[in-house]
């Protein structure tokens, strides 16, 4: 039998092997277990963790969790949702600054399951996502795995700001190539690099597809990724931006994926929600149909515990303020790391990627495969990108983040000169 043979269908063939990520979780933990976790740098756990390397997580969220009636655990949840955790969601989502429009959510697992409807429901077989150069990976595997593929524009400009110009450019290229164009838009506390974008930029971005929206032959889908804005600084802040989701176009559709994985640490609960803002009715309500009829055609059902949680967090007050509290003290632990490392960084002529939050710090390179293999021989554990390599600073003790930008500067030096 040839070698070429497969029992697998044509469009489902895959050459790619483990995760990257997951590979370098895997590797520094069994480096943990054979010379001890003290000596090792395990920078590619996409989690907030305590120094000690156990999972950070919200004791009263847990709490919540556990004291939850079986039958909040037995019972199945609407397909789009329990009506009072979609209420919540939006509440989560937006603070203080809900856009004006028609507003619809449904129920998703976590930020990646409204990235899959957005893509499928929103783009054609065959189109192009848009997306920075600078992206999480599973956006790729996502757009493949239904018929589409991803393209990219300049993220940052010489000035390391948003690159406004590339980004316009690539929005006109793509929608006189298709009529519809989803654009995958992660801030703040963008994965990997954690850039956010000013309210400036925001207002520029808005400009430019308002103006392309003026063919109304065209349909324009921003997706905003909001998973790590709980961890972008000061809640109110990070948030102002979204009163820009309201009064567009009819043919501009904008939908944010909430998601309780890093803001309420139920990583594993697979929890969150698409949230769509419209100005006009019916697409908002066809919104909820279309999604709805996914949920029910690839998952079914979400789940209903987290749902609870949320639920019952925000209808009191007090929850809500202690867990709150509880987050800030998670914040700062994220913070004091991140500007740990970006001290040394600066100190020892470290190039990184312009970081405002969040749990990641990118560090553009040459050779990122060899460097992150390089690193791994002195138990620095990092993720290969394109262009550079990730270092989760949520994961890394502030020591180990002091330790690390020395070493990670000889090895790029070392391979860049050979």
């Amino acid at each position: 039998m040839s070698s070429t043979f497969s029992m697998v269908a044509s469009h489902s063939r895959r050459t790619e092997g483990e995760d990257k990520i997951f590979a370098a979780n895997s590797a520094a933990q069994s480096a943990a277990k054979t010379i001890g976790p003290d000596r090792v740098v395990n920078a590619s756990v996409g989690a907030l963790l305590d120094d000690d390397g156990s999972l950070s997580v919200l004791p009263t969220v847990i709490e919540l969790l556990k004291n939850l009636p079986a039958e909040e655990y037995a019972a199945y949840a609407p397909i789009g949702g329990l009506p009072g955790f979609l209420e919540a969601a939006k509440k989560a989502a937006f603070g203080d600054f809900v856009p004006n429009g028609y507003i619809e959510a449904v129920a998703t697992p976590g930020g990646s399951g409204a990235i899959r409807h957005a893509i499928w429901n929103y783009s054609e077989m065959g189109d192009a996502v848009l997306t920075s150069d600078w992206y999480w990976g599973p956006y790729k595997t996502i757009a493949e795995e239904h018929g589409r593929k991803i393209e990219t524009y300049t993220f940052f400009d010489e000035r390391d700001c948003f690159h406004l110009s590339s980004f316009q450019r690539k929005v006109h290229e793509l929608l006189q190539r298709q009529n519809a164009l989803v654009i995958l838009l992660n801030s703040p506390a963008h994965n990997p690099t954690g850039y956010s974008l000013t309210m400036e930029e925001w207002n520029a971005v808005f400009d430019c597809l308002k103006a392309e929206a003026a063919n109304k032959e065209k349909r324009i889908i921003l997706f905003s990724d909001i998973a790590y804005i709980d961890f972008a600084g000061n809640p109110k802040e990070s948030r102002a931006f979204m009163k820009l989701f309201g009064n567009l176009p009819e043919n501009i559709l904008t939908i944010v994926a909430f998601s309780m994985s890093k803001g309420y640490t139920l990583y594993g609960m697979r929890c969150g929600a698409m949230i769509c803002i419209s100005s006009r009715k019916e697409a908002a309500e066809e919104f909820k149909t279309v999604n709805q009829f996914s949920n029910r055609g690839v998952w079914s059902n979400g789940t209903r515990p987290a749902m609870t949680v949320l639920t019952k967090i925000f209808s009191d007050p007090q929850l809500l303020e202690q867990i709150e509290k509880e987050r800030q003290v998670l914040q700062t632990l994220l913070t004091e790391r991140a500007e740990s490392f970006i001290q040394e960084a600066k100190r020892v002529n470290l190039k990184i990627c312009p970081y405002k939050a969040g749990f990641f710090i990118t560090i553009p390179c040459k050779y990122p495969d060899a460097v992150v293999a390089e690193l791994q021989k002195e138990y620095i554990f990092t993720v290969p990108l394109g262009k550079g390599i990730r270092f989760a600073v949520c994961s890394v003790s502030k020591d180990k983040c002091t330790l690390v930008p020395q070493k990670i500067a000889a090895v790029i030096n070392k391979l860049e000169n050979l």
